[in-house]
């Protein structure tokens, strides 16, 4: 299969490679020139334009930072629109507000394009090794024709959600959970060490009972260690957040713990932490309570 692919981050170059270990043909695109040579190194084929990267494929696959992205990628000069023929499938797998993805499926759908929005979950670790966690909205036969030959070829799960823009609204969902998670964990283990506790035993004893996670058991050990290199940066988070709060607040959903964490982040931000893994929430706590990272309990 022949797949147009727009968007090759940190993300998005992994889960081209792994489509391209599937069988499947691509053709890339991005604005980072060395992130298209090396797909191209991985066995793609290069495009000047995200219209050109459409014009041969029949399904389109975008993977970008937001909706402002998305919208000039797909519907922006020289963009998928003008290249797509009719019929053509596009998969947006970018994490973008819901309301956005109605508005670009409608302009699809007037140019005859099916679309669907798929984002993903499980960060730079799981896109490398084609473990992604994928939330799909859309028409529900569009979404099982692609399921098995494309998504399950990034992801190890697939799982449709509702029409289209429900991809995003879970996906929002779940940023909310992982980052809570991640304040309530970095406060948890700044409570340790403050009390004399050694964060790491403190982990190891807990992990396997009611509160272990999978964001605990990938961050805890960068908490402690003080290891912040991004699988998923703040900045990025943020982005999140922000697309969920308002959403909530067209919905009338209150969101009151999502508000106070993206706070942290900003302030984390404000010090220059953007680029930082989310884990670094850890760095708002020493900050506040006057710890050091990755120092040892007294």
């Amino acid at each position: 299969m022949k797949i147009g692919f727009i968007g090759l981050g940190i993300m998005g170059k992994p889960m081209a490679k792994n489509l391209i270990k599937a069988g499947h043909q691509l053709v890339v695109f991005d604005i980072v020139k060395e992130a298209v040579k090396d797909a191209v190194a991985a066995g793609a084929e290069a495009a000047s334009s995200p219209k050109e990267a459409a014009s041969s494929c029949e399904h389109i696959i975008t993977m970008l930072p937001n909706s402002p992205h998305v919208k000039t990628v797909v519907l922006g000069e020289n963009g998928v629109l003008e290249g797509a023929k009719k019929g053509a499938v596009l998969i947006d797998m970018s994490s973008i507000a819901p309301g956005v993805s109605r508005e670009i499926a409608c302009e699809c759908e007037k140019a005859g394009i099916k679309m669907l929005d798929a984002p993903v979950s499980g960060g730079e670790p799981k896109a490398i090794d084609g473990t992604l966690s994928i939330m799909a909205g859309g028409d529900r036969a569009l979404f099982e024709s692609v399921k098995d030959d494309i998504l399950l070829k990034m992801g190890a799960s697939a799982v449709y959600c509702g029409g289209i823009g429900a991809g995003n609204t879970t996906k929002l969902a779940n940023q909310i959970i992982v980052a809570c998670n991640i304040a309530a964990l970095a406060e948890a283990l700044t409570l340790a060490k403050k009390a004399g506790v050694d964060p790491e035993l403190v982990f190891q004893a807990i992990k396997g009972g009611l509160a272990g996670s999978t964001v605990m058991n990938a961050k805890a050990p960068m908490m402690i260690s003080g290891d912040f290199k991004p699988g998923f940066r703040i900045d990025l988070h943020i982005k999140d957040l922000a697309n969920a709060l308002d959403t909530g607040h067209a919905a009338a959903s209150p969101l009151p713990l999502t508000s106070t964490v993206m706070e942290m982040f900003q302030s984390l931000r404000a010090d220059g932490d953007g680029s930082c893994d989310h884990s670094a929430l850890a760095k708002y706590y020493a900050k506040i309570s006057g710890e050091e990272i990755g120092k040892k309990t007294r």
